[in-house]
């Protein structure tokens, strides 16, 4: 019997100076997020290389589809919505129901959904959402600040634009609805994403033996940007 790897789907946005990333930015400058998202996107144009199965890229916006295209070599890319732009119009939850419909409605039928925040990511928290999915309607890897780095499906996810996005309660909520909906939900190994320096801090330390090139470059950029190997004692 042939075991078809799910489709991953990577929800990107294009980086930009002054767009995405704000709370970092707040703490250091919009040229500095600048150059961490470009390596975090590295990060997970990695991680679609080496994909067994189908790849998917929805952008934040039709208009970058030409350059997702040109980054994401072995992937399709679509949009979050069927408009020229999504993120002041729909929130996170309706664009990921858009893409989930749209997908399925096409054949896919195993969903694993990240964004391109979370460099932690390898190879052993996708092969523990690949197993969960094999007895679990849904499978969840749940972030330190309350969130999810990885949404995995079986079935269509119920509408989730009523989700307390960008909270600490959002992982549980997500659980809770998926269970009133009757969906048996799962539990991965759990990660983090980027959002502050503390977590620049913490991504440099947990990096340290991984031997993925992004990875190895995106250590290297944080140290010669805030110097951590001269103020971590253990590192």
């Amino acid at each position: 019997m042939t075991t078809v790897l799910p489709t991953l789907v990577i929800f990107c946005k294009r980086p930009k100076l002054h767009q995405g990333k704000q709370r970092l930015a707040e703490d250091t400058s919009p040229e500095i997020t600048l150059r961490i998202a470009e390596s975090l996107l590295a990060c997970v144009i990695e991680d679609a290389e080496h994909w067994q199965g189908n790849v998917v890229v929805a952008c934040s916006s039709k208009n970058d589809i030409k350059w997702a295209k040109s980054k994401f070599s072995n992937a399709r890319v679509i949009s979050q919505t069927p408009f020229e732009t999504s993120e002041s119009i729909f929130n996170l939850g309706e664009r990921l129901n858009y893409v989930d419909d749209k997908l399925r409605s096409q054949g896919h039928q195993q969903l694993i959904m990240i964004g391109t925040d979370a460099p932690i990511l390898n190879q052993t928290h996708f092969d523990e959402v690949v197993t969960a999915l094999t007895f679990n309607d849904i499978a969840l890897s749940h972030a330190d600040d309350g969130g999810v780095v990885i949404m995995a499906n079986n079935l269509y996810w119920p509408d989730l634009s009523a989700l307390p996005w960008s909270t600490n309660i959002l992982s549980d909520s997500l659980a809770q609805l998926c269970s009133v909906k009757e969906l048996n939900v799962r539990y991965t190994l759990s990660g983090y994403d980027i959002d502050y320096v503390s977590d620049l801090k913490k991504v440099f330390i947990d990096l340290q033996t991984d031997n993925r090139t992004a990875r190895k470059a995106l250590v290297s950029l944080i140290d010669e940007l805030f110097h951590f190997s001269g103020k971590v004692s253990h590192v």
